[in-house]
């Protein structure tokens, strides 16, 4: 007896039930590499110390842009909805809560009014166009304390002059200073490994002074003295082949790590571009001794370069002794970086 074929909608049927039953038919099997992926993502952000760094340092790569990885978690999100899966939504609460007890606090204005004393710090850039009008944007802006990275030796006399009339005082040593309405003493500068090696050891300490990027001195206020520290560490660079170079830069960080456990005045201020974000764990040395003003007294996460869209915070003001009261932005000079504030009381 012949039987008539079936018809396309009850073909149709059955090959959607056939691939229900494949994957999984309830919504606590479908989704599985979703909610794989999103175990994996909860792991990653509390554990981020444990990735290697062997490998073209993965690790801090990875620390870098450690808070851009909840932007995974909406993707995941959406995938999860598109499956109608109860398990991956499930499995998503993981990465959600730690991204929450990581940097959720850093969403808050945790600013407060009052403060004893404002300070500064801008990467002014080397190939900055305008080199005047960033100097007058900044002694604007009212710092007490002005630290200014990557001084241009062509540039120094600009800022000098512009600079004058707000800061009676200032020290510049190679491509950093610091411009001030205190008094400034004691300024010596500070090693940040930008000449290590045999090679470097041999220079003259005047050839080298040259491009010194690190510096201490010490602001008379009248709650009594203040070590300022204000440091450019070396550049990362990203190698098709060895991936992310940041060996010049972590060498910097732990000798400015070692300089600021060194130091004797109880009250620090440390300024600078770092060229690294704080979750980086080059910077432990100095992390573990210091507290970010962003992100006790900030609002946002404060990304400071590049400056048309900043995606990271790698200029920095970390305190030891006083309290941040408010840390803030300021607007775009002609550099790459942003201007980077704080208010601070003893």
């Amino acid at each position: 007896m012949n039987r008539r074929p079936p018809s396309a909608w009850t073909t149709l049927r059955r090959s959607r039930a056939l691939l229900a039953v494949g994957a999984g038919a309830g919504p606590w099997k479908r989704g599985r590499v979703l909610a794989v992926a999103a175990l994996l993502l909860g792991l990653l952000l509390p554990l981020h110390a444990s990735i290697p760094n062997g490998v073209g340092n993965l690790g801090s790569l990875v620390e870098t842009f450690l808070p851009w990885f909840g932007l995974l978690i909406p993707v995941l999100l959406a995938g999860a909805l598109l499956r109608r899966s109860l398990l991956a939504g499930a499995a998503l609460l993981l990465p959600a809560v730690v991204w929450l007890l990581l940097f959720g606090g850093l969403l808050a204005d945790k600013s407060r009014q009052g403060g004893d004393l404002t300070v500064v710090s801008h990467n002014v850039g080397a190939d900055n166009p305008d080199a005047a009008g960033t100097a007058r944007a900044l002694a604007a802006a009212g710092a007490d304390v002005l630290a200014l990275e990557e001084l241009d030796p062509a540039d120094r006399r600009t800022y000098e002059r512009e600079l004058a009339t707000a800061y009676p005082h200032h020290t510049v040593l190679g491509t950093v200073g610091v411009w001030s309405r205190l008094p400034l003493s004691d300024t010596r500068p500070v090693d940040v490994a930008m000449d290590a090696g045999p090679l470097g050891d041999a220079k003259p300490a005047e050839v080298k002074l040259a491009y010194n990027r690190g510096l201490r001195t010490t602001v008379a206020t009248d709650h009594g003295p203040l070590a300022v520290y204000v440091a450019h560490l070396g550049s990362v660079r990203v190698n098709p082949r060895a991936g992310l170079s940041t060996g010049q830069r972590d060498a910097g960080a732990r000798l400015l790590g070692r300089a600021v456990a060194a130091e004797r005045n109880e009250r620090v201020v440390l300024l600078g571009d770092l060229n690294g974000t704080l979750d980086d764990r080059a910077y432990a040395g100095i992390t573990s001794r210091m507290r970010s003003a962003q992100e006790v007294a900030g609002d946002g996460f404060g990304f400071s370069w590049p400056a048309t869209f900043p995606v990271v915070r790698i200029d920095q003001i970390l305190v030891r002794g006083v309290e941040p009261e408010s840390s803030w932005l300021l607007p775009a000079t002609g550099s790459d970086h942003l201007p980077v504030a704080a208010r601070v009381s003893w």
